[in-house]
């Protein structure tokens, strides 16, 4: 027995075709969905990690300025130290007066001060001895290759470098006149076997006439010997010596 259909085929095209319509807007509309959550995602972790990002720009900042802040601590410490060092060894261990009681002590008769003057001067001194290297490496030829033993020779020698300290010197001008040049080769004499004083040498020498009567004008240059340490007996005993002499 025949199948009678009475619906028309157009219409049962349509219905497939607005099913299919509705299925692939279906399918788009959760496409656009999961673009929308997955672009909400992507600006919540940039928004995150930007403030992460500014958060360590900060931090970084912060430790730069505590950086700049901490050299110049440091640059103004070591002014600070220099500046200590500087006012511990202007505290004249060895007293002017004493100076002076030391050169009136060992000046002739005859001889007199005019004027002296102490001139404190910073001298680079070796702090320790430079160690002499085992062997001098020989020197490498251009293009060749640096072995390790000429390495270690290079950082020995490097280490062998001696060390330098900043000394604080006193530089003694003395002027004054005497009878003749014997009286001044006395006087140096004397002060060359002084425990103060060092390196005693004629600067000038010459002949100057005052009220008729000639005498010789005489300029010294010496300086104090270095890690010098008087004890109170020794300074006792040169003012004492003064003050018998006076």
């Amino acid at each position: 027995m025949a199948t009678i259909n009475f619906v028309p085929n157009d219409y049962i095209q349509q219905r497939q075709s607005s099913r299919a319509n509705l299925m692939y807007l279906t399918l788009l509309a959760a496409l656009l969905g999961g673009i929308g959550v997955t672009f909400s995602v992507i600006k919540m972790r940039q928004s995150v990690v930007g403030r992460e990002l500014a958060a360590i720009n900060a931090k970084m900042m912060e430790a730069k300025e505590q950086i700049t802040q901490l050299e110049e601590l440091k640059t103004k410490g070591k002014t600070m130290m220099k500046s200590m060092v500087m006012t511990a060894e202007l505290l004249e261990p060895i007293p002017r007066s004493v100076v002076l009681a030391c050169l009136t002590n060992n000046m002739p008769s005859g001889v007199s001060l005019l004027e002296m003057q102490l001139v404190e001067k910073e001298n680079k001194v070796l702090a320790t001895p430079a160690a002499k290297p085992a062997a001098a490496a020989a020197p490498a030829k251009p293009g060749a290759k640096t072995t390790q033993y000429q390495s270690a020779a290079a950082k020995n020698q490097k280490a062998a470098a001696p060390e330098t300290k900043t000394v604080l010197q006193s530089n003694l001008e003395i002027e004054g006149i005497a009878p003749s040049d014997i009286e001044v080769a006395s006087f140096i004499a004397s002060l060359s076997g002084s425990i103060l004083l060092d390196s005693v040498e004629l600067v000038q020498s010459k002949e100057q006439d005052i009220d008729g009567v000639k005498f010789r004008q005489f300029r010294l240059r010496t300086s104090m010997k270095s890690n010098l340490t008087l004890t109170k007996d020794d300074i006792s005993q040169i003012r004492k010596k003064r003050e018998e002499m006076i």
